[in-house]
């Protein structure tokens, strides 16, 4: 069970993340950089109150997930864009992770970004403790499919726990009979369905500009005093968290190319791909985060 306390800060964490999403996907417009949008978004949640708990991701069209904007990015808005905006917030180490999707001045799209809407509340509506999350993934899987697309079969909702996104349960959108996990009463989740017009898969792309620290086996045995140093300082701000390229630039100045490779291929951090669709099909998303009670659940965001 959750502490009046922790369910508090989940709740405002939660009530937080939304206003920035709401306030970002408000900003999609052709012309605007991706970066502005990202900036000015993580900027509410900070003025809010709140940390961030992810760097936010703003993925465009065939890219599923994992794609935020370098300090010097240039990418712009385009009219047609189909744009996922994904935000996270977290309040003492209590996560809210939520997310839409929106069209950028077109409305070839309506009917995909309405089925990963429609599948979250059909996911919503059926989680409980001690649900066949495998049951749950047909029910997705089948309310996708009804709008004539079909679910990414490799992307999952997730469990979340204290300063941890990603916390071992995960929640599918098409079956999953290996799944034996089922939430119980106090867990948070997040879920979040993709749907697409092209075959159901993601693959790694180029890289996200996403990071964790993350030590390897092989990282134990690097004796480079340079780079356990960056790799405190990093540490001691972001913790077990996922942090951006641009995140680290007022550390680091003008090294973090250098910085964030070097810890890159000695094991010591994580670099994040982006999530694209196998066969370059557009992919849409919506995304809430939800505390289990007894009989259902609550969402926060």
């Amino acid at each position: 069970m959750i502490d009046k306390q922790t369910l508090e800060k989940y709740r405002l964490a939660g009530r937080i993340a939304a206003e920035a999403r709401d306030y970002g996907a408000s900003l999609f417009k052709p012309g605007v950089r991706l970066l502005d949008v990202a900036e000015k978004v993580e900027e509410m949640i900070h003025q809010k109150g709140a940390d961030i708990a992810f760097p936010v991701n703003i993925s465009l069209n065939e890219i599923a997930a994992h794609y935020t904007p370098r300090n010097d990015d240039k990418l712009v808005f385009n009219k047609g864009d189909v744009a996922k905006l994904d935000v996270g917030a977290h309040v003492d180490g209590f996560i809210a992770d939520t997310a839409l999707t929106v069209e950028v001045e077109t409305n070839k799209y309506t009917d995909m970004i309405k089925a990963a809407d429609e599948s979250l509340k059909t996911a919503i509506d059926i989680i409980k403790p001690g649900i066949n999350l495998s049951e749950l993934g047909k029910n997705v899987q089948e309310t996708i499919k009804g709008f004539g697309f079909t679910p990414i079969d490799n992307l999952t909702g997730h469990s979340l726990q204290r300063y941890i996104l990603h916390s071992g349960m995960s929640i599918p959108s098409v079956p999953d009979y290996l799944n034996n996990k089922r939430p119980k009463t106090g867990d948070v989740i997040a879920i979040e369905p993709f749907a697409t017009d092209g075959i159901g898969h993601v693959i790694s792309g180029k890289g996200s500009n996403i990071y964790l620290c993350e030590k390897t086996i092989r990282s134990k045995f690097i004796r480079d005093k340079r780079m356990n140093i960056w790799y405190n300082r990093i540490y001691k701000k972001f913790g077990s968290l996922p942090f951006s390229q641009r995140g680290i630039n007022n550390i680091f100045e003008n090294n973090t190319d250098i910085i964030l490779n070097r810890l890159s291929f000695s094991g010591m951090i994580k670099h994040y791909p982006q999530l694209v669709e196998q066969k370059k099909g557009i992919v849409t998303q919506k995304e809430h985060t939800v505390l289990i009670t007894e009989n259902g659940c609550e969402v926060t965001t």
